[in-house]
């Protein structure tokens, strides 16, 4: 528990104020998403195909369980930290969409069996929970130690805000080549790996010998893309509030519905032709939100966006980029294309598109 406190206390919020995150709620907190991740690991302990009403329902539960946090957040700490929460959660679940892109293509590149893939997400989420925890729990102690780490901030931001926007404007097709991922290229050097699934299990004995089966290959794949995912995502939220509870909250929450939510948007996603320009557009408007914090330290002259006009922006963006993609879905099926329109960007030799 004293941890926790030490967290809890280590950043002061960009915003006036101390931390909503007591040691009891941060306690709380942390019980709790502990509770529901043990929850999915026994819903998925014995392998099925995810149907739509399953996914559907769980994905609702998963979104109205922070929407009625917030409600909490706001009647018992104030309207600003409300605000500040909703906007953060808002920020993370949009992000977390591209990160549901980047999984379709691990899973679509491992040739994942479809009973298998919610265990596989499992793991990836639980993962990038524990990396974020991780990077808030540093953020908050250099925030509170020097005020450039805004800057610092800032500056990550806006650099990938450039490599998603160059992603976005790219148009050759996705794909992932498996040979040359680099934790895979790893992987075989020093293992054994079995050509076929064995359900869930990441290791069988083949041959007398240790051998991985293709189940562990993309569990450490999606790991290795949940360092990347965490780079950006955290300063993101930390460019809408300085509590380092709510940002904690808003990327648990994010995370949580995301094995769900894969399933539902799985059709949908390559619909989405804009969401790269989307994203780029909201990282570097946050991106410059943090250096215009920093600067107002040091010159209080210099003008700060306040919590309501960045969600209003982020609104506006992610609006934006829904009809144009709806547009030009529709624009390329009238032109008689097959499908929809492909979604923008590359995925590199060695990396996946997006953020990475």
């Amino acid at each position: 528990m004293s941890s926790l406190h030490t967290l809890a206390l280590a950043a002061e919020p960009a915003t006036s104020g101390s931390s909503v995150g007591t040691p009891l709620l941060w306690g709380v907190t942390v019980a709790g998403v502990l509770a529901l991740f043990a929850l999915d690991f026994v819903l998925t302990r014995t392998p099925h195909e995810v149907s739509m009403k399953e996914a559907a329902g769980w994905s609702a539960f998963y979104i109205a369980l922070p929407l009625a946090f917030g409600v909490f957040v706001w009647t018992q700490h104030g309207g600003d930290r409300g605000l500040e929460y909703y906007t953060g959660y808002l920020v993370e679940k949009s992000l977390s969409v591209d990160n549901l892109f980047v999984f379709m293509l691990l899973l679509a590149a491992f040739a994942v069996p479809p009973e298998l893939k919610q265990r596989v997400l499992l793991i990836g989420v639980a993962g990038a929970l524990v990396l974020r925890g991780v990077f808030i729990a540093v953020g908050a102690q250099l925030i509170a130690m020097f005020s450039w780490t805004f800057l610092l901030f800032g500056v990550i931001l806006l650099a990938t805000a450039v490599k998603v926007l160059k992603d976005a404007m790219s148009h050759e097709a996705h794909a992932v080549d498996i040979g040359s991922l680099r934790t895979v290229a790893l992987l075989r050097r020093f293992f054994p790996v079995v050509d076929d699934y064995r359900g869930p299990r990441m290791t069988v004995v083949e041959g007398g010998r240790r051998a991985l089966t293709p189940f562990a290959l993309v569990a450490v794949a999606i790991l290795g893309t949940d360092i990347v995912f965490a780079v950006d995502s955290v300063p993101a939220v930390f460019g809408i509030t300085g509590d380092a509870y709510l940002v904690f909250a808003t990327n648990a929450f994010a995370l949580l519905g995301l094995r769900a939510l894969y399933f539902v948007l799985e059709g949908l996603l390559g619909a989405l032709a804009h969401l790269g320009f989307g994203l780029g557009a909201i990282l570097a408007f946050i991106g410059v939100k943090l250096v215009l914090h920093w600067a107002h330290g040091i010159w209080p002259a210099t003008p700060e966006v306040p919590t309501l006009a960045s969600l209003v922006v982020i609104v506006g963006i992610l609006a934006l980029v829904t009809v144009t993609s709806l547009v030009a879905n529709r624009r390329a099926r009238e032109a008689g294309s097959d499908g929809p329109a492909e979604r923008p960007g590359a995925v590199g030799s060695d990396r996946p598109r997006g953020r990475r």
